[in-house]
Protein backbone atom coordinates (compact mmCIF):
# COMPACT_ATOMS: atom_id res chain seq x y z
CA UNK A 1 0.00 0.00 0.00
CA UNK A 2 1.11 3.57 -0.88
CA UNK A 3 2.25 5.61 2.26
CA UNK A 4 0.12 8.79 3.10
CA UNK A 5 2.80 11.24 1.42
CA UNK A 6 3.04 8.95 -1.65
CA UNK A 7 -0.78 9.35 -2.29
CA UNK A 8 -0.28 12.97 -1.21
CA UNK A 9 2.30 13.03 -4.36
CA UNK A 10 0.22 11.16 -6.44
CA UNK A 11 -2.86 13.30 -6.24
CA UNK A 12 -0.91 16.62 -6.47
CA UNK A 13 1.28 15.16 -9.75
CA UNK A 14 -2.26 14.25 -11.22
CA UNK A 15 -3.54 17.76 -10.79
CA UNK A 16 -6.37 16.60 -7.88
CA UNK A 17 -6.39 19.13 -4.84
CA UNK A 18 -5.86 18.05 -1.35
CA UNK A 19 -7.67 15.08 0.12
CA UNK A 20 -7.55 16.89 3.56
CA UNK A 21 -7.89 14.93 7.11
CA UNK A 22 -11.93 14.18 6.82
CA UNK A 23 -14.43 14.43 4.12
CA UNK A 24 -16.67 17.58 4.55
CA UNK A 25 -18.33 20.25 2.22
CA UNK A 26 -19.09 19.64 -1.27
CA UNK A 27 -16.02 19.01 -2.84
CA UNK A 28 -13.17 15.97 -2.79
CA UNK A 29 -13.03 12.58 -4.19
CA UNK A 30 -16.59 11.91 -3.57
CA UNK A 31 -17.77 14.27 -6.14
CA UNK A 32 -15.40 13.62 -9.06
CA UNK A 33 -15.62 10.60 -10.45
CA UNK A 34 -11.59 10.73 -11.50
CA UNK A 35 -10.76 11.58 -8.02
CA UNK A 36 -12.57 8.64 -6.24
CA UNK A 37 -11.59 6.01 -8.98
CA UNK A 38 -7.83 7.68 -8.26
CA UNK A 39 -8.30 6.92 -4.53
CA UNK A 40 -9.74 3.48 -5.48
CA UNK A 41 -6.71 2.94 -7.69
CA UNK A 42 -4.04 4.38 -5.00
CA UNK A 43 -5.57 1.79 -1.92
CA UNK A 44 -5.90 -1.28 -4.04
CA UNK A 45 -2.22 -1.71 -5.80
CA UNK A 46 -0.38 -5.07 -6.66
CA UNK A 47 2.93 -5.12 -5.01
CA UNK A 48 4.48 -4.76 -8.32
CA UNK A 49 2.06 -1.73 -9.17
CA UNK A 50 3.63 0.18 -6.18
CA UNK A 51 6.97 -0.33 -7.29
CA UNK A 52 6.12 1.17 -10.50
CA UNK A 53 4.29 4.27 -8.65
CA UNK A 54 7.43 4.59 -5.86
CA UNK A 55 9.50 5.33 -9.32
CA UNK A 56 7.21 7.34 -10.92
CA UNK A 57 6.89 9.52 -7.87
CA UNK A 58 10.97 9.03 -7.57
CA UNK A 59 11.49 10.52 -10.97
CA UNK A 60 8.84 13.37 -10.62
CA UNK A 61 10.29 14.95 -7.18
CA UNK A 62 13.78 15.05 -9.07
CA UNK A 63 11.56 16.50 -12.01
CA UNK A 64 9.96 19.09 -9.59
CA UNK A 65 12.89 20.06 -7.71
CA UNK A 66 15.21 20.90 -10.85
CA UNK A 67 12.67 23.87 -11.98
CA UNK A 68 13.54 26.29 -8.99
CA UNK A 69 17.14 25.09 -9.39
CA UNK A 70 16.89 26.50 -13.24
CA UNK A 71 16.62 30.15 -11.87
CA UNK A 72 20.14 30.18 -10.26
CA UNK A 73 20.71 30.66 -14.02
CA UNK A 74 18.58 33.31 -14.79
CA UNK A 75 20.91 35.92 -14.64
CA UNK A 76 23.44 34.45 -16.58
CA UNK A 77 23.34 34.53 -20.53
CA UNK A 78 26.76 32.78 -20.91
CA UNK A 79 30.19 31.99 -19.20
CA UNK A 80 33.37 30.85 -20.40
CA UNK A 81 32.12 28.45 -23.05
CA UNK A 82 28.81 27.51 -21.28
CA UNK A 83 26.01 29.48 -22.98
CA UNK A 84 22.59 29.40 -21.08
CA UNK A 85 19.46 27.72 -22.42
CA UNK A 86 16.98 30.95 -22.34
CA UNK A 87 14.20 28.18 -22.58
CA UNK A 88 14.92 25.89 -19.87
CA UNK A 89 12.65 26.85 -17.63
CA UNK A 90 10.10 25.95 -19.60
CA UNK A 91 11.34 22.84 -21.30
CA UNK A 92 11.72 21.51 -17.65
CA UNK A 93 8.23 22.58 -16.82
CA UNK A 94 6.94 20.38 -20.08
CA UNK A 95 9.04 17.78 -18.84
CA UNK A 96 7.38 17.70 -15.82
CA UNK A 97 4.17 17.93 -16.74
CA UNK A 98 4.85 15.21 -19.56
CA UNK A 99 5.79 13.13 -16.70
CA UNK A 100 2.93 13.99 -14.76
CA UNK A 101 0.37 12.64 -17.39
CA UNK A 102 2.23 9.64 -17.51
CA UNK A 103 1.54 9.10 -14.20
CA UNK A 104 -1.90 9.51 -14.69
CA UNK A 105 -1.76 7.21 -17.49
CA UNK A 106 -0.80 4.71 -15.37
CA UNK A 107 -3.62 5.11 -12.61
CA UNK A 108 -5.74 5.39 -15.90
CA UNK A 109 -7.51 8.67 -14.81
CA UNK A 110 -7.50 11.99 -16.40
CA UNK A 111 -5.73 15.03 -16.04
CA UNK A 112 -7.35 16.84 -12.99
CA UNK A 113 -7.46 20.68 -12.93
CA UNK A 114 -4.30 21.48 -11.16
CA UNK A 115 -2.28 19.82 -14.43
CA UNK A 116 -4.51 21.81 -17.05
CA UNK A 117 -7.68 20.54 -18.52
CA UNK A 118 -5.81 18.06 -21.22
CA UNK A 119 -6.49 14.25 -20.91
CA UNK A 120 -3.63 12.26 -20.64
CA UNK A 121 -1.95 11.30 -24.02
CA UNK A 122 -2.21 7.54 -24.37
CA UNK A 123 -0.23 7.78 -27.52
CA UNK A 124 3.36 8.23 -25.14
Amino acid sequence: MLTDQQKTDVRRFCGYPAYGAAPAGNAGWRFYTAYGLLEYRMNNLSPAEIVVAASYLATLLQLEMAVPQASENLDTDSAASWKHNPNEVSDRLRLLDEWRRRLCGFFGVVAGDGLGFANVNWTV
